[in-house]
């Protein structure tokens, strides 16, 4: 087996995020990392949107799950999903809050979750991957790509940066343009326990 093969492995394992270093020596070989990963209450999903002449929208959501399994020696089935519940969305302040969740944005009543199924990964450098797959809210679906950088391993755990631009008006979601940007740019640090 490859470092190569070895390395697009540890990335695909979760969606996770800070960015430390990651020493080679640390990179888990696919049998030791194989198995089935849950994403961990500890990993965060950060967002921004921009404004014209400043300032903008900055936020979280509290309220995630997903899964990630890595096949041992065939990467191809190896699979990310990983699911988000808009009503969660906080910006710390209550009248964005409630805007978001409403039917001009997230519309959180009739739309519960907001999901990411991978399809395929490929490696952009020793520690670092893109990950394509498919993102469903509020009822559209649309191929979008995530930059994924391995930052810790600890044979049970595994961490990642992960870091992507989505434009919201593909999910019907673009309220407020060109005032706000369309383009939401997530920050998300997320940690996988294997289960």
């Amino acid at each position: 087996m490859t470092r190569k093969t070895t390395v697009i492995a540890a990335m695909l394992l979760a969606m996770s995020l800070p960015g430390a270093g990651f020493s080679a020596v640390n990179v888990p070989s696919l049998t030791e990392a194989a198995g089935r990963y849950a994403i961990t209450s500890g990993s965060r999903i950060a967002f921004a949107v921009d404004q014209v002449g400043g300032g903008g929208i900055k936020g979280k959501f509290g309220k995630f799950s997903g899964t990630f399994n890595l096949k041992a020696g065939d990467l191809t089935h190896s699979m990310v999903n990983f699911d988000l519940k808009p009503e969660s969305v906080s910006t710390g302040q209550d009248r964005i809050d409630a805007f978001l969740r409403s039917g001009a944005v997230f519309d959180s009543g009739h739309f519960e979750t907001i999901s990411f199924r991978s399809e395929r990964v490929e490696q952009t450098g020793p520690d670092s991957a893109r990950i394509t797959g498919t993102l469903t809210a509020k009822g559209h679906s649309s191929s979008e790509v995530f930059d994924v950088k391995l930052t810790s391993w600890s044979g049970r755990r595994i961490g990642f940066n992960v870091s992507g631009k989505i434009f919201r008006s593909r999910y019907a979601m673009d309220v407020g343009t060109p005032i706000y940007s369309n383009v939401v740019q997530f920050d998300m640090v997320i940690e996988g326990e294997r289960n």
